[in-house]
């Protein structure tokens, strides 16, 4: 059996929360595999800024949409929207994610709550139907979930939030089963990254916590990207169902 590992000339790759973060990393890194990208998120403007500067670079084709991942109703006409302008996703990244804080636990209310599962759970759920549904008609394609070591390991401020990216985790699992063979489902389970939600940490208990693990330190987001190519491409033709941490070993140790 022969595996093309640079396999991702002309596929289309959809990206939710896209535009910015390890969503804006992965989109320039299927980009300069030569993937066509589809970047979407809340705000059209900065999706639409981001495509034009890849195509403008790349010159892949690169497409911006606007696109609310806790807004079931809203998902099909998004994804309809990339059929109608490619024709086919090949890769579906949901990447798309918010980790509220919250002074503690009691003073979370079910408004908060809902947001939390709606974007981090149920968005997720529902592009994971409607895109892999597609995707097993057509014959193949891969999904990559975007979890979070919080959903083994939460802490006390973010205790919804691994909660929404544990089911996300199961979701990978059922989905493999679901789509097998034709369509792999993975996830990324990742760690501590240097985005705009890190700009809200207390940094010296982040670097006191980080101590401990095998790589000292919070990651880069383009450390994302290896193993979002690798999940997406023909090198990963016999992974699915699987949760990869990429959190510089942090779980690894107590």
């Amino acid at each position: 059996m022969t595996i093309d590992r640079n396999n991702l000339q002309g596929k289309v790759v959809l990206i939710t929360g896209g535009s910015r973060g390890l969503g804006a990393q992965m989109a320039w890194a299927f980009a300069e595999e030569g993937a066509h990208v589809v970047v979407a998120s809340r705000k059209a403007g900065s999706c639409i800024e981001l495509a034009a500067e890849i195509e403008r670079t790349t010159g892949v084709e690169a497409l911006g949409l606007a696109g609310h991942v806790g807004d079931w109703d809203s998902l099909p006409a998004m994804v309809d929207a990339v059929y109608e302008r490619f024709g086919r996703i090949d890769v579906l990244v949901n990447n798309a994610g918010i980790a509220p804080l919250y002074d503690e636990v009691v003073g979370v209310g079910e408004a908060l709550f809902d947001k939390i599962i709606d974007v981090n759970l149920k968005g997720p759920f529902r592009l994971c139907a409607l895109v892999g549904d597609r995707m097993k008609a057509a014959g193949g394609g891969s999904i990559i979930n975007i979890s979070s070591n919080a959903s083994e390991r939460p802490a006390p401020e973010y205790v919804p939030y691994g909660a929404a990216k544990a089911g996300l985790n199961s979701l990978t699992k059922g989905f493999a089963a679901a789509y097998g063979p034709e369509v792999r489902v993975n996830c990324i389970m990742a760690g501590a990254f240097f985005t705009d939600i890190s700009k809200g940490w207390d940094r010296d208990a982040f670097e006191d916590l980080a101590s401990n693990w095998p790589i000292p330190r919070g990651g880069d987001p383009r450390e994302i990207v290896g193993a979002a190519l690798y999940f997406a491409g023909d090198a990963a033709s016999y992974t699915t169902g699987t949760i990869l941490p990429v959190d510089g070993g942090r779980m690894a140790v107590g």
